[in-house]
This record gives C-alpha cells, sequence and structure tokens, in this order.
C-alpha cells in the first residue's frame, strides 16, 4: 500500500527545515530550537505513514489522524514560508544601496524582534499539536513500515511513465451496438420529421461517450452530415451556453447576441436546409420545456439530421414520448476479460499469461464489468507483471468498500495506489467543475505554485502518468486539452472533500467550516456579487482562489469590486490567485502583501496598469496578463521578482514599454513579449541573459536595432522557442540593416512551430526562412513587408499546414522561388490566405515540380484586384476557391 497524500507535505516539510539558508535565518531570530523540534516530531511520525494508509481503509480513527496531520502539516509550511520570505526581504534591503547602514540595521533589528515573537508563538503552538498526535499513534496501533522494492521493482520504477499510453481507439465489444446506431444514424432521409434522437443510456462508466466518440468520427458518419458538432451538456442544463456553442460550430463567427431569441433566430438561418448531427453528451436534466425550448433552430434542418444524447437518465426521453432508448449494458464476461489484458499486458487475452487468467477474471467479476474500472485496473497493473502483485490487488480490502458517493471501489483502488506526490496532484483537481477542459502546461504551473513540485518537467512526467493511469483522459473533440471522466470527478472530490472546495450557488455551509478549507474554487456567472463571497473572510487558511469555466472561450464577467477590497484583503496565505475574465478595471494596492503568492492571473481584463506593491511578491513564479488590451503599465521596480519564471504579456497592444531590470531576471522561462527600445529602451542584447527561455515570443520594435551583431548576441538558436513573432513594428531607412538582422535572429529549428513576420523592411528574406530543416513549422505568417519583391521557398517545408500572406505591396509574381525545384510542393499545406496583395498580377509554378498543395482544403484570396493571371497548375488539386477583390 502507498503513503497516503499528507507524506509528500511531511517530506517536503522536512527538506525546508534542513535548508542551510532556513537554518540560518531561524538561529539569528533565536527560534532554531522549536524548529528542530518539529523537525523531530516529524522524522518520528514519517516512517509510520504507510502503516496508517494501510489502515485508514477501515479505520475512521485513522482518517481523522490523518487529516489533523495534513492540517497541521500545512500550518507548518505556512510558517516556513513566512520566515522564508522574510529572509528573502531582509536581503534585498540590505543588498539596497538606497538604505544606509544605520537605516538598515535599525529596521534588520526591529523586523527581527518582532519576527522572532510571532514565529515562536505558532512554532509552540505547533508542536503542542505534534506532540498530541505523537501520543495517540500507541493507541492507532501503528507500526514502522518501509517500501520494500526488488532490483526488479527498482527497473520497474524506471521505466514507469515511459510506456505509451493505448489508443481510445481500443474499444472492446461494441461492434454490435455500434453499427446498430449507425444505421439509424445513416436513415430517414424521407422522413417528414426533420430530426430525431439516438439515445445512448446507461450508468456511469459504462463507456456512452466512448461509442457516441466511435459514431461521431466514424467516416460513413462524417461523409453523410453536412455540420457536425458536439457539445458536453453536464448537470448545468444552460440552453444560451448551449445554443451558442453549437451556432459558432456552425458559423465560425463569435457575434455577441442580446437574448435566446437573436441567437436562436441565427443558429436557425444557419441550419435550414442542412442535414446535421448534434451530439449531447452527458445530459442531466429531465424537464421537457428545457428540451423543447432548445430543440426550436433545429426544425429547419433536412430531413435526416439526428442528435445523439448520451445520458445516465432516460426520463427526459420517456417524458418526449421516445419509446425506443437503446440501454447501454456492461460489457460481456468475455469482452471484459480481453479489456483487462489489453490495458494490463498489452494483449487482447490471456493465452501468452495463462497463470494469470483466473485472477483476471477475478478481477472483472469485482470491476462489474464496466469499461472505466477495468481500464483503470488494467493499467494500474500494465507494470507490474508478478503473480504477487495481481493476487494482493484482488483480495485487497478496498472492495469491500461499500460505494459512497457514487465512487467505484475499483477506482479508489487505483486512487490509493498512487505515490503519495500522484495524490496530492490528482486531489487538486478536484477544484474543476465536471467536463472542465484544462491544458497541461496551465495545470502543471498550478501544482508548481501550490509547492507540489520543485521542477515543471516533473510535473509534465507526473501528468502523464495520470493520463496513462485512466485519470486524465484526452478531450473528445479537442485533443489540446485534457478532461476528467465525471466518475474521476467525483473521486477526487471525494478524497479532497477535507481540504478543498469547489464553491458555487448550489453550495450551502456554515461560516466556522470555510476556516478548514486550503483551496478553493468557483464557477464564473454573469455578475458574482459580494453577498456570495462575503463569509469567505474568514477562510484566512486558503492557497487559492480560482476563478474556472466549463467553457473555453467564456466572454467577460461582472465581479464585485468589494470582493477584492473585502475579501481577497484577509487571505493572507494565497499562494493562487486567478480572477480571469472579469471586468475588473483597478487591482487595489495590498495585492503586494499577499506575500505567499506563486501564481497571479489578471488575464482578460480592464486593468490599466499594476500597482507597485506587485514588486514585493517575491515568491512569484507566473504573473498572466494576457489579453488585457488596457494595460500600458508594468511597474518599474520588477527586478526584485527574483523567482518569476513565466510572464505571460501577450496580446497586449497598449504596452510598449517594459520595466527596466527584465534582463536580469534569470529566472525567466517564458516572455510573450520583448519590446527592444531606442536609446533608453532595452537593447535585444538583453535576450541573451535569459538562458531558460522556451515557448512563445514576440519580440517588437526590431527597427531600434543599431547592430546585426546585438541580434546574434541575442542568440535565439539557443533558445527553446516554439513560436516566433519578429516585428519590426516601423521601417527602418537601412534595408540592408533589416535584412543583416532578421538573418542573425534564427531560432532553433527542431523547435519552432510558428513564425510570423511582421513589418519587415528588407527587400530579401534569409536563407533560413523555408529551409526544410524546420521540419516541425507548421503555421507561416507574412504580413506588411512592403519592400520584399518575392517570397521565400516556403514550399519545401515538409510540415507546414497553414500559410498566411498578407500586404507584400511590391510583390508583382508568385512563380518558383515559393515552391524552390522541390518535387512535391507545400506537401502538408491545408490552408492558405492571400490578402491585401494589391501589385500582384501573375502566379505560376515551376514546372519541375510534380504536384502542388496535395492536401490544400481551404484557399482564400482577398483584395487582390490585379490578379489576372494563374496558373492551371496552382489550382488543378483544389475543389474550389474564394476569391475577393
Amino acid at each position: 500500500m502507498a503513503e497516503p497524500a499528507v507524506s509528500a507535505l511531511v517530506k517536503t516539510i522536512v527538506q525546508k527545515i534542513g535548508n542551510e539558508a532556513l537554518s540560518a535565518y531561524a538561529l539569528s531570530l533565536g527560534i532554531k530550537t522549536e524548529l528542530d523540534k518539529v523537525e523531530d516530531k516529524l522524522s518520528l511520525i514519517q516512517p509510520l505513514l504507510i502503516d496508517a494508509s494501510a489502515k485508514e481503509i477501515r479505520s475512521e480513527g485513522v482518517k481523522k489522524w490523518l487529516n489533523h496531520l495534513q492540517h497541521l502539516a500545512y500550518d507548518i509550511d505556512d510558517v516556513l514560508d513566512d520566515a522564508n520570505t522574510e529572509a528573502m526581504h531582509l536581503d534585498l534591503i540590505q543588498s539596497n544601496s538606497v538604505f544606509n547602514k544605520v537605516r538598515k540595521f535599525i529596521l534588520t533589528c526591529c523586523t527581527n524582534f518582532s519576527q522572532s515573537r510571532r514565529l515562536r508563538h505558532r512554532l509552540d503552538s505547533i508542536n503542542a499539536k505534534l506532540d498530541h498526535l505523537y501520543q495517540a499513534i500507541s493507541a492507532l496501533g501503528f507500526i514502522e513500515k518501509h517500501e520494500n522494492k526488488t532490483k526488479k521493482d527498482e527497473n520497474k520504477d524506471i521505466n514507469r511513465g515511459k510506456e505509451t499510453s493505448l489508443l481510445e481507439a481500443n474499444v472492446v465489444g461494441r461492434e454490435g451496438v455500434k453499427e446498430k446506431l449507425i444505421k439509424e444514424l445513416l436513415g430517414g432521409e424521407s422522413s417528414k420529421i426533420n430530426f430525431s434522437i439516438v439515445s445512448i443510456v446507461g450508468m456511469g462508466g459504462v463507456g456512452k461517450t466512448t461509442l457516441a466518440r466511435l459514431l461521431y468520427n466514424d467516416t460513413r458518419v462524417k461523409n453523410h452530415f453536412e455540420l457536425m458538432v458536439w457539445v458536453c451538456v453536464s448537470i448545468d442544463f444552460d440552453i444560451f451556453k448551449i445554443t451558442k456553442i453549437i451556432f459558432l460550430a456552425v458559423s465560425e463567427v463569435n457575434n455577441e447576441f442580446e437574448d435566446l431569441n437573436q441567437l436562436q433566430m441565427s443558429l436557425q438561418e444557419k441550419l435550414k436546409g442542412k442535414r446535421f448531427l448534434l451530439v449531447l453528451d452527458d445530459v442531466w436534466n429531465e424537464s421537457s420545456n428545457a428540451w423543447e425550448n432548445l430543440e426550436k433552430p433545429f426544425h429547419s434542418s433536412a430531413p435526416g439530421s439526428k442528435i445523439i444524447m448520451t445520458t445516465r437518465k432516460a426520463q427526459l426521453l420517456k417524458e418526449l414520448g421516445f419509446n425506443h432508448i437503446e440501454r447501454l449494458e456492461s460489457l460481456t464476461h468475455e469482452d471484459a476479460l480481453s479489456l483487462v489484458s489489453l490495458h494490463a499486458l498489452g494483449v487482447d487475452n490471456f493465452d501468452s499469461h495463462p497463470t494469470f487468467k483466473s485472477l483476471g477474471e477475478g478481477i472483472v467479476k469485482k470491476c462489474g464489468c464496466l469499461p472505466l474500472a477495468l481500464k483503470a485496473v488494467g493499467r494500474l497493473l500494465r507494470t507490474k507483471k508478478e503473480e504477487d502483485y495481481w493476487d494482493d490487488m484482488l483480495n485487497s480490502e478496498i472492495w469491500s468498500l461499500k460505494i459512497v458517493d457514487g465512487i467505484l471501489p475499483a477506482l479508489m483502488l487505483s486512487y490509493h495506489d498512487l505515490s503519495a506526490d500522484l495524490k496530492c496532484l490528482f486531489a487538486y483537481c478536484s477544484l474543476f467543475p465536471k467536463d472542465f477542459l484544462f491544458d497541461k502546461e496551465e495545470m502543471v504551473l498550478l501544482w508548481m505554485a501550490e509547492g507540489y513540485l520543485e521542477q515543471e518537467s516533473l510535473g509534465r512526467g507526473s501528468f502523464d502518468e495520470l493520463e496513462l493511469r485512466s485519470f486524465f483522459q484526452r478531450a473528445p473533440n479537442d485533443i489540446s486539452f485534457f478532461v476528467m471522466h465525471d466518475l474521476m470527478n467525483d473521486l477526487a472530490r471525494f478524497v479532497a472533500k477535507d481540504f478543498s472546495l469547489m464553491f458555487d450557488k448550489h453550495v450551502q455551509m456554515p461560516d466556522e467550516a470555510l476556516a478548514n478549507y486550503r483551496h478553493m474554487s468557483f464557477i464564473r456567472e454573469n455578475y458574482t456579487p459580494y453577498q456570495r463571497f462575503k463569509a469567505f473572510k474568514r477562510a484566512n487558511s486558503l492557497r487559492t482562489f480560482l476563478a474556472v469555466s466549463v467553457e473555453v472561450n467564456q466572454s467577460w464577467n461582472h465581479l464585485s469590486s468589494k470582493i477584492l477590497v473585502d475579501v481577497i484583503f484577509r487571505l493572507p496565505l494565497l499562494r493562487v490567485l486567478s480572477l480571469s475574465r472579469f471586468r475588473i478595471r483597478e487591482i487595489p494596492d495590498f495585492i503586494g502583501s499577499l506575500k505567499h503568492l506563486r501564481h497571479l492571473n489578471f488575464s482578460l481584463t480592464e486593468i490599466t496598469e499594476l500597482p507597485e506593491d506587485v514588486s514585493n511578491l517575491y515568491n512569484l513564479q507566473t504573473l498572466i496578463l494576457f489579453g488585457c488590451k488596457s494595460l500600458a503599465k508594468l511597474p518599474k521596480s520588477f527586478i526584485q521578482l527574483k523567482k518569476l519564471r513565466h510572464l505571460d504579456i501577450s496580446d497586449t497592444p497598449l504596452l510598449n514599454k517594459l520595466p527596466f531590470g527584465i534582463g536580469g531576471l534569470t529566472s525567466i522561462q517564458t516572455l510573450t513579449k520583448f519590446i527592444v527600445g531606442g536609446d533608453v529602451g532595452f537593447a535585444i542584447t538583453e535576450l541573451n541573459k535569459l538562458k531558460n527561455l522556451h515557448g512563445k515570443i514576440c519580440i517588437k520594435g526590431l527597427y531600434n536595432v543599431q547592430d546585426a551583431t546585438h541580434a546574434r548576441e541575442a542568440n535565439l538558436s539557443l533558445k527553446g522557442i516554439t513560436e516566433l513573432e519578429l516585428d519590426w513594428v516601423n521601417n527602418s531607412q537601412d534595408y540592408t540593416l533589416e535584412e543583416e538582422v532578421f538573418k542573425e535572429l534564427k531560432p532553433y529549428s527542431k523547435m519552432l512551430k510558428m513564425l510570423r513576420v511582421k513589418c519587415y523592411g528588407g527587400i530579401n528574406f534569409p536563407e533560413w526562412v523555408g529551409d526544410p530543416s524546420f521540419n516541425l513549422l507548421v503555421r507561416v505568417s507574412l504580413s506588411d513587408c512592403r519592400n520584399c519583391t518575392s517570397l521565400p521557398t516556403l514550399g519545401q517545408l515538409p510540415s507546414l499546414r497553414e500559410l498566411f500572406i498578407k500586404g507584400m505591396a511590391k510583390v508583382e509574381v508568385i512563380d518558383f522561388e515559393l515552391t524552390s525545384a522541390t518535387i512535391v510542393a507545400f506537401p502538408s499545406l491545408e490552408i492558405l490566405e492571400f490578402h491585401d496583395m494589391l501589385c500582384w498580377r501573375e502566379w505560376s509554378f515551376n514546372n519541375e515540380v510534380s504536384d502542388v498543395f496535395p492536401c490544400l482544403r481551404k484557399l482564400r484570396i482577398k483584395n487582390c484586384p490585379n490578379l489576372i493571371s494563374v496558373s492551371l497548375k496552382a489550382l488543378c488539386t483544389l475543389g474550389g476557391f474564394t476569391t475577393r477583390k
């Protein structure tokens, strides 16, 4: 049995106490003795936690003991963080030449005296509680246990997470029902009814969404329907939201609508006379009135349109008079056994592992032949190829647990097998609502901010491990995001219920209960009133205050300003504060007093500046401000944010100057915008100091670079840049200099995926633009390069899928220079657009090219009034294209 989640926190605390810098600071404050007592007690408790984890399954007393220990561990961690932060503050004061020696001495002495008294009092209280917990150990019967690992086990751990995750396509036992439902989907064109419902009803974990996904992605289905939309409905049956998702999918236009009537009228027009397929996944609402309001626009569609509805509840369908309901049952015993074998052994039967078959049959029986449970247990066994492991799994006490809150014992078994670190990471996901789409990198940054990780690379590996074990899965209609199955979401909330709260309008609780929570999220609404959050002034142990939404591109919401001023001010231990997409115009100065903050997100708000006190956030790791269209100023003393790793200021058009010191923040890994200044601004050579820079970056103001050697010193080729935007903003008068500068800005070819070039003033592009060594480059945009007379040889790029060319005022002929002498030009290109090419008159191709645009599906030519000659070869592979004068 693995350690409980609290083990990870205890281990981290012991490591922090042993840190030399903290020990020295504790000695200077006179609290070293109290801190050593904490370390001694935790060191005695730590070896007992494996046994405690085994006993908590059947003992309520042990469960409470572990709960108290975890709360106390949080308190200890807060004290240590307080001390570390104060030590950083004093170091900054002492290194500041503005302060004279006498003022530094007085300030240091006063601060140390006050800090010493406060920390000694808190540590005395903590030690008393630790003594109480330690004295209870004998009564609870804990014994010291260690995880005994054989050499074989150690080798397994080394390879853990390196095995490939089986594709979702490996679905077992649904061929018959799939073919039956496909016949239903493809029939009915001659019916007088415009659309009909194909239902998939069954209990949680039986595979309803998986079956719907199989139908949705079947080639026959895709070829049959003109429009296809997938909507994850979940518990909140919001007609306006669902209708808008459908409208966006069929129109690709993000219009703002005043009311539901206006929206439905527009949707009705888009569906008119077209055969569509709509998947409504995970429907809970049983109101026929709500359904009748939602379906109104669908009646304009062509006959044969279908709606696939997956739900655990059949009552709605019955109320609608729909008697034929496809109930999805558990797998047959044989299919269930095949699924376990597939995920545990990598083959679809036990023929090559006959000794495991009887154990596999026992596991199948205990999982009730439910696919989700079988997959979770199968992946749990994937790295455990000894019979003893399988036997221990089959005979675990967890199977005897009652199903609580819909949590299957099989899922609880998978959770208990996780390491203590992974348990913490998974439990944190309880803050997100069902069907929440989350990004891997964003999740890792949140884990980092909470102190669960020391390195982001470890977080990515942990994320992959949780995906491998089926705790996470790819989103059905967007492979760049992940989701948790509803039952996994229930499991996360169950294991984190004493520490985490997802707060919504349905949650009711006494004020005193709030004091125990460490993490809190809330669902964004059109208006978030102060009254709902007033009680959270008492939740002064909160580390997380996180606004979330199921929608990826939700519109702005209103947040009462009193929540910022009167609630968040009283949450001094916050490590994560995320208030994205609210109409916030001003951030209060007190934000700088939240000294524990690691993650601050005010993206897509209306703020105009950050207060200077933000520079007091010495622990800040991530600052997210993208999409703040009104932001014009950052704090002058940014140099104090020595731990800042990620600064996202993309899409901030009014921010035209960075504060001095950015180049000195050597921990920076993400800097989405760098502005090259003139005589009093930043030199591009500052980028050389940011050795760990990677990901996305836009370099603006390149016309200010006075010497090409300065561009070379930026060393872009040594950085892991995946998205690069080069923006001259204005053309200089020296096009030769601009050509030399552009040449020296060559990034590392094996990392770049997107390239944008704006307002480049040279006549020719450097040779590296279009070089086939950039084999990961998928998107290129060239705009307003007004002196260029020709285009680079982009046809050689093997992975290029999207190409946008705009405002190339002097280009008259596009011919072989775009494709070079390659046999197949643009082998992967899918989208090609030309805009505002006012002098372009001829488009031809090199005769040596045998194939052009084999994958092109969209060609758009807009405002190119003089284009009169187009080679037949350019269009022979296209079914049609759009031109606009």
